[in-house]
């Protein structure tokens, strides 16, 4: 590619922070939950690489396609890849993209294609770049490409607001697909490589049924809580765990779990045995009477369970166990999720 910049940038980053910065002079965007990346076009060629570095041309061969269809011939953008679902945005439905037979990802790409979704832009419509410029002159920039090549189910432009009120509903939960909120200074040039943006992670709650523990390895205190919600016909699914419990509070909470113990804990999905990550005595866990129920607090969900672990909130002895279930954490429809890209501004 005779582009004036190299394939193998690096993108900009965001640092972690509490809150949302106060003072003026700030862009706010959407933080979506998929897969980083840098698109190239010079001409016919059409480059995509992850923020590892790595291409993800072969994974994405319908994002390819559609980037060399577009009007603009030339180009550099930063953006998101992201796949929507019957059950919404879906993190799994990107990473089984990186399989190793080529067959496999052309079915994946005809049933379920990926969209990109476009926050920044790098080169000038003259061939010039951007990455010295302010942020607000790429913004402008980014969209006068879309005005050319427009929007559709593959392409779209990332929405922004410069009110931290409207930004702050978002990590409210009115836009349940995005991953959190990112905070861009409007005389920020791009800066490869580096944490230069700030990030808030929308974080949700949930109320959980204990279902069983685990106890820490090599002691008999409790380590971990593993939590379940019910279905709509009555079965007690694991979702998760969560590990944040206080050394001061385990002894007390152990004996207290210990006096709750019987079979079966869950009566639908339940914990699975060891694995290469782990050894058979920390895999083992003991099952509990659905007495207890805990709030939770979480980031992702991938298929009805929390991706990560989760941190503990409070006990809820005001919530009966079957009020606890699967609706708390279930995800948006596929139309909702698209919509979501269009009615943030």
């Amino acid at each position: 590619m005779q582009l004036p910049i190299p394939t193998d940038l690096s993108p900009m980053e965001a640092r972690l922070v509490e809150e949302l910065p106060r003072d003026p002079g700030w862009q706010f965007e959407p933080k979506w939950d998929g897969f980083r990346c840098l698109a190239f076009r010079d001409g016919s060629e059409v480059e995509l690489k992850a923020k590892s570095g790595k291409s993800l041309n072969r994974f994405f061969p319908d994002a390819v396609a559609m980037l060399g269809r577009l009007p603009v011939r030339r180009f550099v953008l930063d953006g998101e890849l992201l796949i929507a679902t019957g059950a919404g945005f879906s993190f799994d439905a990107l990473q089984m993209r990186l399989h190793p037979a080529a067959s496999r990802v052309s079915k994946l790409a005809a049933e379920q294609p990926a969209t990109y979704v476009a926050f920044d832009f790098l080169l000038t419509k003259t061939g010039r770049s951007l990455i010295d410029a302010p942020l607000e002159k790429r913004r402008t920039a980014l969209e006068a490409f879309f005005a050319v090549t427009g929007e559709s189910d593959a392409l779209a432009l990332t929405p922004y607001t410069r009110e931290r009120k409207k930004a702050d509903g978002w990590l409210r939960g009115t836009h349940t697909e995005t991953d959190g909120v990112v905070a861009k200074r409007l005389d920020l040039p791009y800066e490869p490589g580096e944490r230069a943006m700030l990030k808030v992670k929308r974080l949700r709650t949930a109320d959980c049924v204990v279902g069983g523990f685990r106890y820490e390895s090599g002691s008999r205190l409790v380590g971990s809580l593993l939590l379940g919600l019910y279905d709509d016909k009555g079965l007690l699914h694991h979702v998760g765990f969560t590990s944040a419990i206080a050394a001061a509070d385990k002894p007390a909470l152990t004996r207290r779990l210990e006096k709750l113990v019987a079979p079966p804990g869950f009566t639908g999905d339940a914990p699975g045995g060891p694995s290469r990550w782990s050894t058979e005595r920390s895999a083992e866990w003991q099952p509990l009477k659905p007495k207890l129920v805990a709030e939770v607090r979480f980031d992702h969900v991938t298929d009805d369970r929390f991706r990560h672990g989760t941190k503990f909130v409070r006990w809820r002895p005001d919530k009966a166990p079957r009020q606890c279930t699967l609706e708390q954490i279930a995800p948006t429809s596929r139309r909702k999720a698209a919509a979501s890209l269009r009615t943030a501004q």
